[in-house]
């Protein structure tokens, strides 16, 4: 286990947006597009954090099954690997590596019951998820320490003296999981950049700390503007675009 993110294999693996944004052969054979991927990557997503909701976990587990889950599918394809199948057994997952154990025959029982994916994908059971968990575990190479941006935001706002600011960029760091930031950038920047877009919002004067800290405001401002993108285009999805996009996903027998 790395002592710290630049000693880690997060560190070594972050991604630039080609990567992440990489969509397999299969998958376009099934006239799937990256505009689909993205929402689907997204709905899934919640569907994470709604089952995380009913087996009570914290946070931190959420976060780590979503990182998880984004890093698979820089790898795999829907085609290959169901990510109906795919986002709970990451919560799985996550759930022993952040030593916050849920049992697999509860992870079962919720998604028979949950309507956030179809309800033909409804038929795993308790094999499918321990056979699943094996092959995320080769699929991320057997990696599992994630490094969030939470702890580096709390000491980063006690820096500047905006504690106040809390609620709100806390609120952004997690919205920030539903796009691939946390695969492309070192939390610690991720945290940056959601205290750069609330200090706008809340007309907050926090240039000469920024100064001060002597950041590459370049990459900030990237990470602004998939920020933006994101509240833009992305955080509410409309049904139909939901639909279309889930509709591609191929049929298992």
């Amino acid at each position: 286990m790395a002592a710290n993110f630049w000693c880690s294999s997060q560190c070594r693996k972050l991604l630039d947006q080609e990567e992440v944004g990489h969509l397999s052969p299969a998958d376009q054979e099934i006239g799937m597009t990256s505009e689909d991927a993205k929402i689907i990557k997204i709905h899934m997503t919640d569907y994470i954090k709604t089952l995380a909701q009913q087996v009570k976990v914290r946070q931190r587990v959420v976060a780590t099954a979503i990182a998880y889950f984004r890093r698979v599918y820089t790898r795999k394809s829907f085609v290959e690997y169901d990510p109906c199948l795919v986002a709970p057994t990451c919560l799985y997952l996550a759930s022993k590596a952040e030593e916050s154990t849920v049992q697999a025959k509860l992870l079962i029982y919720y998604m028979k019951r949950t309507r956030a994916v179809p309800q033909e994908k409804c038929t795993y059971e308790v094999p499918d998820i321990l056979h699943m968990e094996m092959k995320l575990l080769e699929a991320l190479d057997f990696y599992l320490i994630i490094y969030h941006p939470y702890r580096s935001l709390l000491l980063l706002l006690q820096d500047a003296g905006i504690t106040e600011m809390t609620k709100i960029t806390w609120s952004l760091v997690n919205d920030l999981y539903r796009t691939d930031l946390i695969l492309m950038y070192p939390p610690f920047m991720i945290a940056l950049a959601c205290i750069f877009v609330a200090s706008a919002f809340q007309e907050k004067d926090t240039i000469a700390w920024f100064e001060e800290l002597r950041v590459d405001m370049h990459v900030i401002k990237n990470i602004t503007k998939e920020i933006f993108d994101f509240y833009e285009n992305y955080s509410s999805l409309s049904s139909e675009r939901l639909t279309a996009a889930l509709r591609k996903l191929p049929q298992r027998t």
